[in-house]
């Protein structure tokens, strides 16, 4: 008993002086003990506060993450929405060109695209049970695509106009001046148009089309706008620039005419 009080005595000294100095801080009146209670309400209070900003610190912390999540959330359904806005109202143009159209078409969709080097292709879902055979046109409904260069049982390969042994015959509006478009193989988003003489007005912003004498396309369909137009020295054509109107990297769905030029028609161009 003796050994047990001794290990508690001091805490117990030291609880009754606590005990009486609060007692005397409530029940005493005098101006000093009036101000040391009021210094330690308002030590008291300060801490209080500390405290409190921490924990609104905290929650203005977790508040701002959940709203940063949010918001990335919001964006991507945001981006998913306009994707598929875009997506739609190109299905709906297409629909419209196939209902419009004279030509015989099967729609596609690319299922694989290279467009990174210098023969760019696409891979379509469409082959020969679909009645698809190579030198067939490739278009959507903002202008040319390609042409089919191989074709197996369900999938057909198509050269872009973004390919190094890409050219078709052109017309240019409001001139109606004929060239040859082609692929530079140096930028990704234009063309190059030659054979234009100086001769021939060619304005930044005419209209680039195919032209009657293509096998390939059919007829006035659109190709690109022209981007720039200049005279080298010592070169008797323009050297000009077109930016075609249907773009490669959003082509989703297409069309493949099927209407295959003669087959001595295409021998006597590729010779």
């Amino acid at each position: 008993m003796t050994r047990m009080w001794e290990q508690v005595r001091d805490w117990a000294l030291v609880g009754s002086l606590l005990l009486i100095s609060v007692i005397v801080l409530l029940t005493s009146n005098e101006p000093m003990l009036r101000g040391l209670r009021a210094r330690s309400l308002e030590i008291t209070s300060a801490v209080e506060n500390v405290f409190s900003g921490l924990g609104r610190y905290v929650r203005a912390l977790e508040e701002n993450e959940a709203l940063r999540t949010q918001n990335v959330e919001l964006s991507n359904n945001v981006a998913l929405m306009r994707a598929s806005q875009a997506e739609n109202e190109r299905l709906r143009e297409l629909l419209a060109l196939s209902d419009s159209s004279q030509f015989d078409m099967v729609a596609a969709r690319v299922v694989s695209k290279d467009i990174t080097q210098e023969r760019n292709t696409l891979v379509l879902d469409v082959g020969s049970i679909d009645g698809i055979e190579t030198d067939m046109a490739v278009i959507d409904s903002r202008g040319i695509i390609g042409k089919v260069i191989f074709v197996s049982l369900n999938y057909s390969k198509v050269m872009t106009y973004l390919n190094a042994d890409f050219f078709a015959p052109v017309k240019v509006y409001p001139s109606n001046s004929d060239g040859i478009i082609s692929w530079d193989g140096i930028r990704f988003d234009r063309l190059a148009l030659n054979h234009i003489v100086l001769s021939a007005n060619i304005q930044r912003g005419d209209a680039v089309v195919t032209s009657d004498q293509s096998a390939i396309f059919q007829k006035g369909y659109p190709v690109g706008v022209v981007d720039s137009v200049f005279s080298e020295s010592g070169v008797s054509t323009w050297t000009v620039f077109v930016t075609p109107t249907a773009s490669l990297d959003d082509a989703t769905h297409v069309f493949v005419v099927k209407t295959r030029p003669e087959p001595e028609v295409l021998e006597i161009i590729q010779q």
